[in-house]
């Protein structure tokens, strides 16, 4: 099969999603955690500079994200189809429950928060466009664990499992139990795997074949959403199903 890879093009975009991953790296950090040289890496970043894509910050100097890379983000947001039909849905629970509300998608071994509603309450929890999480942990992470192909559950199953908190799974044994909970329960919730205190329930969204494309997950204090935890689990995933028939409907059918 012919290979039609630019490979400066492949770097440069690579190098722009680690600037996106990890901002406020130096050059060499960049260098070492790309694979380049660290003249390679300058070159890079110096043209990615010019298209204002990145931008270098301080002494150092230090790289981010620029304008044209909003630019990008705010366009997908309006031509991937996943974002565009889930985001009323994301509101309206938002609106419902006054808690954050996040759209996360698999990315190999990790998470990517897509799409988010920050809660207004004095008290809520942080979870910022553009985080990636491992998928050992978090409702919306181990959805998109329990319902991934069986070769990237094993991977994670099989890797290391790191621990955030006293509640945090890290058992292979057990891992597996709460994957197959999840499955026939049809949501998942985490009490406190991350950050103690922090609760929050997931489910999952599918597309037109029923494929788990995404979870949608509402998070919040503890102390506010274990009292409601049947009834937010039901209003999660309502709206997940709402997203899940919007896309079939979004789908062009075949012939």
């Amino acid at each position: 099969m012919t290979d039609y890879t630019i490979a400066a093009v492949d770097e440069a975009l690579a190098l722009l999603q680690l600037v996106a991953q990890k901002p406020g790296l130096g050059v060499t950090e960049l260098a070492l955690r790309s694979g380049n040289t660290k003249a390679r890496t300058f070159r890079l970043l110096y043209t990615l500079e010019q298209r204002n894509f990145v931008r270098r910050k301080g002494a150092g100097p230090t790289y981010h994200l620029d304008v044209k890379a909003l630019y990008v983000g705010v366009a997908a947001q309006e031509q991937v189809d996943l974002v565009r039909v889930a985001r009323p849905h994301l509101l309206a629970l938002a609106a419902r429950c006054q808690e954050n509300v996040q759209l996360r998608v698999r990315d190999g071994l990790e998470s990517v928060n897509v799409e988010r509603w920050k809660s207004s309450q004095s008290l809520r929890i942080s979870s910022e466009a553009g985080s990636r999480r491992l998928l050992h942990a978090g409702a919306a992470c181990k959805v998109l664990l329990a319902h991934a192909p069986a070769e990237i559950r094993q991977a994670v199953l099989n890797g290391d499992l790191p621990r955030y908190t006293a509640y945090t799974i890290t058992q292979r044994s057990r891992m597996v139990q709460e994957l197959d909970r999840v499955r026939a329960d049809g949501f998942s919730v985490s009490d406190g795997e991350i950050t103690l205190g922090a609760m929050s329930i997931g489910a999952p969204v599918r597309d037109a074949q029923s494929v788990v494309v995404a979870a949608l997950s509402m998070s919040g204090p503890s102390t506010r959403m274990q009292p409601r935890l049947q009834e937010y689990a039901a209003m999660v995933r309502e709206a997940a199903d709402g997203i899940s028939a919007a896309l079939a409907d979004a789908s062009p059918l075949d012939g």
